[in-house]
């Protein structure tokens, strides 16, 4: 689900709607991440910049269960009010510009082929070196991810379906 605006995402599991589910708690979806686009409304060019807000991990590996029951919790609402213990928040690696190309680039060791605004490489602040997510495009039409813990299949897939959505106030 995205905003107005294609700024903010939020990744659901197949659980029921809170709204809909009375009795069984255990039944209501769980958010699996959220994607923050930064906003450029004076249209400054420069490479995007995104955050990713997934359910952080318990003692024993297993995701912490963020299951909502109103619009008044959820990911992007604790992270906006800075209420992170139970989550991970991690970054797209800040591109370099690079004069042969004229352009920002990232070293995606030949996994990525083609530029593109959406290539991108999510990271966590503490280890910039360890590469969560990559996402690039390798042909007009194709592009390539890979992904790594903690992310499973579903979040990284819809974290990198997000950077195709049209971002009004990002571009």
């Amino acid at each position: 689900r995205s905003n107005l605006l294609g700024t903010r995402f939020t990744v659901f599991d197949n659980g029921e709607n809170p709204d809909r589910a009375v009795t069984d708690w255990g039944a209501v979806r769980q958010e699996l991440a959220a994607v923050v686009y930064e906003t450029n409304v004076l249209g400054f060019r420069g490479p995007r910049r995104m955050t990713v807000i997934i359910p952080g991990m318990n003692s024993e590996s297993e995701r912490v269960p963020i299951r909502p029951r109103n619009a008044s919790d959820g990911l992007l609402v604790r992270w906006q009010n800075k209420t992170l213990e139970t989550l991970l928040v991690l970054h797209n690696k800040t591109p370099v510009w690079s004069e042969q190309s004229g352009s920002y680039t990232l070293n995606f060791h030949g996994r990525v082929t083609h530029a593109s605004v959406k290539n991108f490489q999510i990271v966590h602040d503490d280890d910039p070196d360890y590469i969560v997510l990559q996402f690039g495009r390798v042909a007009e039409d194709t592009f390539t991810l890979d992904y790594r813990y903690p992310l499973c299949a579903l979040q990284g897939f819809a974290i990198a379906l997000s950077s195709f959505d049209g971002k009004l106030a990002c571009e």
